[in-house]
């Protein structure tokens, strides 16, 4: 069996509550995404064309500074990456944090939550993040089901 590892980034604790779930039923560890600056509510104001985490989605090149680089992601064949989607794609710190380590591998599988949108092109957006690596869509809210999938890869 892989050893699996559950890294996420949740700014309002939505995401946070789908990695806890993934963790537990895959027996896998888990890693908080965390940002050097945490997130605001004021920051999280996607109607407000200023506030941060419109103004990071605005640029592609943005890379938000994650509090440590402490994940072994040497340890682990299988790594989830959970996260919100902001703007029809992942957040640029998921940008951050792959390109802080060597993917080289290893298999990477995205899961988010979304009060509305897919995917996107979250996966083409991310595959210049991460070289010599798989990286492959999960789901967005996934069921029990699709939870128990990625318990059983």
């Amino acid at each position: 069996m892989s050893k699996k590892l559950v890294a996420y980034f949740s700014a309002s604790g939505v995401t946070a509550k789908l990695a806890k779930k993934l963790s537990e039923t895959a027996g896998a560890d888990i890693y908080e995404i965390k940002p050097e600056v945490p997130y605001t509510n004021a920051d999280l104001n996607w109607q407000d064309k200023n506030s941060r985490s419109s103004v990071e989605m605005k640029d592609v090149n943005s890379r938000p500074s994650i509090s440590d680089k402490n994940a072994n992601i040497a340890e682990y064949d299988i790594i989830c990456v959970c996260f919100p989607i902001w703007w029809y794609v992942a957040p640029t710190i998921i940008n951050t944090f792959l390109e802080s380590y060597d993917f080289s591998g290893k298999k990477i599988v995205l899961y988010a939550t979304s009060g509305g949108s897919g995917f996107g092109k979250t996966v083409s957006n991310l595959k210049n993040s991460v070289k010599n690596a798989e990286i492959t869509e999960g789901k967005v809210n996934p069921s029990a089901a699709d939870i128990q999938a990625f318990a059983a890869m």
